[in-house]
């Protein structure tokens, strides 16, 4: 059986993505609300997060967001140790239109056919897990190269920022793939599968 593409974003209600962690996330980008996350979490959210964690085989990320990761995780002390161990750990897969220098351990640059190294990686993993990278992750979705989206949203609204659905971008269905998940601070997890096409005449 093949293995499922997973991807993991965080929202805010009116569908910005954009650095929720902390501000370093994205320094370059204009954006006043970097770690926007933290003050919404719930225990709810962890839980859920670190179940998926411990299920991934292996990462697949975009190449800021392997960037940022790569800085940050190899040398974390701190409270989610597990996390850091996991991610270094397991293999890394890197888009990147370039040729960059991949530093951290297990670490593995794909090729540019994307539907062709999706479909590699799901016959070498059973869980692969993209998380961020929203440009990467917009991709795919549009692509219909996933299997689950797992898109936790959260209660505020923060106006401008990078979005995983632009207000510019296609039209596409997607597919719910179970309840949705709610957490006592307000938080929802809609996990999503790829859907049918959306035509002009679904419109009318």
């Amino acid at each position: 059986m093949a293995g499922l593409i997973h991807i993991d974003l965080f929202s805010s209600l009116d569908g910005v993505a954009q650095s929720p962690g902390t501000r370093a996330e994205d320094p370059d980008g204009g954006f006043a609300y970097g770690g926007w996350q933290a003050p919404v979490d719930d225990a709810a959210v962890g839980e859920r997060v670190m179940a998926g964690i411990r299920r991934m085989d292996a990462l697949l990320l975009g190449r800021r967001t392997y960037d940022i990761f790569a800085g940050y995780w190899p040398q974390y002390e701190g409270p989610a140790a597990e996390i850091a161990e996991r991610f270094t750990a397991i293999p890394k897969y890197v888009a990147s239109r370039g040729t960059p220098s991949l530093p951290w351990a297990n670490s593995h640059l794909i090729g540019a056919d994307l539907a062709a190294e999706v479909a590699a990686l799901r016959e070498r993993h059973e869980e692969v897990h993209v998380v961020g990278s929203i440009a990467f992750a917009r991709s795919l979705v549009r692509a219909g190269l996933f299997d689950v989206l797992n898109l936790w949203v959260y209660p505020l609204v923060l106006g401008p920022g990078k979005r995983l659905f632009p207000p510019d971008g296609p039209a596409f269905g997607l597919t719910l793939l179970e309840e949705p998940i709610a957490g006592p601070a307000g938080a929802l997890l809609l996990r999503y599968g790829p859907g049918p096409a959306v035509t002009t005449a679904d419109m009318g």
